[in-house]
C-alpha cells in the first residue's frame, strides 16, 4: 500500500488553513506592481532582440521571432496607435504588453522558471501525445504558455492563444501577481484553473461549446433546470476548475477555497466565500466553486477522494449563508446538487471534440500521485539543501501539491515552503526539454513506447489505465 493511500484515509489536516488565507491576503494587498509597461517602441525592439539569447529555440522561433515581425510590420506608428486605442490597457494594448513582458521575463529569476515549469507541466498534461492516447492532437496552442508577473489587480489571469494570436503567437500567456513570486503560496493552486483550464479549453476548437450544452442538458435532466443556464453561461470558468483538480488535485481544490477568501479579506469584504453570484460576473459564485471542488474530488480515484471532498465541502458550507445568483435567491442544497452534476458532466462526459473521450480519461489524481506528494512533503518540510533525486518520478504538479499541502497542515509555514517549493521546481525546469536547444513541443512525448513493463504504461503518478 503506498504512502499516498495511508494519508488518504488518515484525512486532510487543514488545520493551518487561516494562515494560508492570511498569506494570501498579505500578498493579494501589496500592491506591488510588477514591470513597467514597455510603452517605447525603440526600447522594446532592442530588448527583446538582447532578450533573445535567454530563449530557447522553440520560444525563439515560435513566440519572439514571430512577434517581432509583428512589431516591424506595423511599425512605430501602429504601436502607438494601439496605445491610444486602448489607453486603459485592456484589450489589445494588454496582449501586446503582456507577451511583450513575457519575452522579456523568461530565464530571468529562479521563481519566474518556478512558474513557467508548473505552466509548462499543467499544459502538457493534458495536451501531450503521451497523454491524449486516442485523442486527435490540439487544433491550436500546442505549446506551452509563456509566464509573467503584473497587474496585481488581475489577480491570476490568462491570455489564450485565441488573444496572442493577432501578434503571431501559437501559445498564450499566464500571470500571476508580482507579491506571488515570493508569498501568497495558495495562488500558485489557482495556476491549474488558468492553465489546465483556459489554455486548454482553448487549443480543442469546439470544445467549450460541447461542454456548455453537455452541462446545460445534465442539469435540467437532473432536475436543476432553473440553473442549467446559469452554469452554461460560466461555462470556461467552471470546466476549468475541474480541470485544475483533475491536474493538480486535493491541494487545487482547498487552494481555490482558501484563495478567495484571502482575495474577499483583501479587497474589504471579509475572508470567506462569497454567496452571491452577479449575472455580470462570468464565474459562478464562490460557494458554488466550493461545492463543485468537492464535488470533482468525489470522482477522482484515490483514496483519500471522499475525505478531501467532505473537508472542502464543509469549509464551503461554514460561508454558505445564503446563495443569490443572477439576482435570485437559490436553496443551498438545489446549488449544491446542481455543482455536483455540472461536476459529473465535465469529468465523465464523453466529448465529440476529444475523439468520445472525456477530460477525465485523459487527467486525473490517483494514489500515485499522492505517494509522490507525501514523498516530496518531507523533502519539502526539511532544511537544507534539496537532493536532487526527489525529481525522480515527479511532476510540477506534484511540486504545488506538496508544498500547498504541507502549508495547509498544522504547523506548516506557507511562506517558507514557497521558497523551498521554487527551488525544487527551478532545479526542474532547468531540466525541461522544451526550454532546451531542441524543438520539443511537449516534453512528456518524450517517452518509450515498449511492448511491456511493471511500471503503469503512462508517466508515474498521473497514469490513466
Amino acid at each position: 500500500m503506498g504512502k499516498g493511500a495511508a494519508a488518504g484515509r488518515a484525512g486532510p489536516d487543514l488545520s493551518n488553513l487561516a494562515a494560508c488565507v492570511e498569506d494570501a491576503r498579505v500578498a493579494a494587498a501589496s500592491g506591488e506592481a510588477g514591470p513597467r509597461d514597455p510603452a517605447r517602441f525603440a526600447t522594446l525592439r532592442a530588448a527583446l532582440t538582447r532578450t533573445g539569447k535567454r530563449l530557447p529555440p522553440l520560444y525563439r522561433t515560435r513566440a519572439l521571432e514571430p512577434f517581432l515581425r509583428t512589431l516591424d510590420r506595423i511599425g512605430e506608428a501602429g504601436f502607438r496607435r494601439i496605445l491610444a486605442m486602448d489607453p486603459e490597457v485592456r484589450g489589445q494594448a494588454l496582449v501586446l504588453f503582456d507577451v511583450a513582458e513575457a519575452l522579456l521575463a523568461a530565464g530571468a529569476a529562479p521563481a519566474t522558471d518556478a512558474f513557467q515549469e508548473v505552466v509548462s507541466d499543467l499544459y502538457d498534461g493534458f495536451l501531450s501525445a503521451e497523454d491524449r492516447r486516442g485523442v486527435k492532437p490540439p487544433d491550436r496552442g500546442v505549446i506551452a504558455p509563456l509566464v509573467k508577473w503584473g497587474r496585481p489587480a488581475f489577480g491570476p489571469y490568462t491570455l489564450p492563444v485565441d488573444a496572442t494570436a493577432p501578434f503571431g503567437l501559437a501559445m498564450g500567456v499566464v500571470s500571476l501577481p508580482p507579491a506571488n513570486a515570493r508569498r501568497g503560496l495558495l495562488a500558485w493552486g489557482a495556476l491549474g484553473h488558468e492553465t489546465a483550464g483556459h489554455d486548454v479549453l482553448g487549443a480543442d476548437t469546439g470544445l467549450s461549446d460541447e461542454l456548455k450544452q453537455a452541462v446545460r442538458a445534465a442539469l435540467r435532466a437532473g432536475g436543476a433546470t432553473s440553473l442549467a443556464e446559469y452554469w452554461a453561461a460560466r461555462i470556461g470558468e467552471t470546466a476549468s476548475d475541474v480541470m485544475g483538480i483533475l491536474n493538480m488535485g486535493p491541494a487545487a481544490a482547498a487552494a481555490l477555497v482558501g484563495y478567495f477568501r484571502a482575495l474577499n479579506a483583501a479587497w474589504g469584504s471579509g475572508p470567506r466565500l462569497r454567496g452571491e453570484g452577479p449575472a455580470t460576473d462570468p464565474h459562478p459564485a464562490d460557494v458554488l466553486r466550493g461545492w463543485l471542488a468537492a464535488a470533482t474530488l468525489r470522482l477522482l480515484p484515490f483514496s483519500g477522494a471522499a475525505a478531501w471532498a467532505r473537508a472542502i465541502e464543509a469549509e464551503t458550507d461554514r460561508d454558505a449563508r445564503e446563495v443569490v445568483l443572477a439576482g435570485q435567491a437559490v436553496p443551498p442544497a438545489l446549488a449544491r446538487r446542481s455543482a455536483a452534476l455540472v461536476a459529473g458532466t465535465v469529468v465523465g462526459a464523453p466529448l465529440r471534440a476529444l475523439e468520445g473521450h472525456a477530460l477525465g480519461a485523459i487527467q486525473t489524481w490517483r494514489d500515485a500521485d499522492d505517494a509522490v506528494v507525501a514523498r516530496l512533503r518531507l523533502a519539502l518540510r526539511g532544511k537544507g539543501r534539496l537532493p536532487e533525486e526527489i525529481q525522480a518520478g515527479t511532476y510540477a504538479a506534484h511540486a504545488v501539491a506538496a508544498a500547498v499541502q504541507e502549508a495547509l497542515a498544522r504547523g506548516g509555514d506557507p511562506a517558507r515552503l514557497q521558497g523551498r517549493m521554487v527551488e525544487l521546481l527551478a532545479a526542474m525546469h532547468a531540466r525541461n526539454a522544451s526550454w532546451g536547444p531542441l524543438l520539443v513541443e511537449h516534453p512528456g512525448d518524450l517517452a518509450p513506447h515498449v511492448a511491456w513493463r511493471r511500471a503503469p504504461a503512462r508517466r508515474p503518478g498521473r497514469a490513466r489505465g
